[in-house]
């Protein structure tokens, strides 16, 4: 018998008949959220200003206009080209002269300034936006190599909880949780943003 054959009989054993039944998960905890649609808006908009992303608020019909000027700000006179897209994205949304997403090796996306995107889900009372890799969402290097992401978030995405947000989402979908720019206060407790991220996280919430 190999070495390799001893470690999985044992493990075969240690995962025999005789183990004991897994104890029962309490559900008890709050699972819906009784605030309205504007009262989330206002909670996702306070949670995601607290952690330093830019919140701006529009109408359906004028989201490219939005996410343009986003852009400006976020970039000043930047080039169109130097924009990418998730390819879901929908055309009313995309800015114009924006490239799409074909799939190109991961690194070539650094050579994007920044990147628009839709989301699964977005969690008001954590601050938090859900990517699952789906087409409007793109590929998580999508959302992590440009320097700068736009995500344009629907109110009807827009949940209260994490337990309700988890209820939307495919548990085997590629997640990406994201809670504010890219930062970390590991070197010296000193807080750098950009290391693991975009270091500008800009919100459109649509209303209505």
């Amino acid at each position: 018998m190999s070495a390799r054959e001893e470690i999985l009989g044992r493990i075969r054993t240690a995962l025999g008949a005789d183990r004991p039944e897994p104890a029962a998960i309490p559900r008890d905890y709050r699972l819906t959220d009784g605030r309205t649609p504007a009262e989330l808006l206002d909670v996702l908009t306070d949670r995601l200003e607290d952690y330093k992303a830019t919140v701006v608020r529009c109408a359906p019909s004028d989201v490219a206009a939005t996410v343009a000027g986003a852009l400006r700000t976020a970039l000043g006179e930047h080039a169109p080209g130097d924009v990418v897209v998730a390819p879901g994205v929908p055309a009313d949304w995309r800015p114009d002269g924006a490239a799409q997403d074909d799939g190109r090796p991961a690194v070539a996306l650094a050579d994007y300034a920044a990147t628009v995107a839709g989301v699964s889900v977005a969690i008001a009372e954590t601050g938090t936006l859900v990517l699952d890799g789906s087409p409007v969402c793109g590929r998580r290097a999508l959302s992590l190599l440009p320097d700068c992401l736009i995500c344009v978030v629907p109110a009807e995405q827009v949940v209260g909880g994490v337990p309700e947000g988890l209820a939307r989402l495919d548990p085997l979908a590629p997640l990406t949780m994201i809670s504010g720019p890219s930062a970390t206060s590991d070197i010296e407790l000193q807080r750098v943003e950009g290391v693991h991220g975009p270091r500008t996280l800009l919100v459109v919430l649509v209303d209505g």
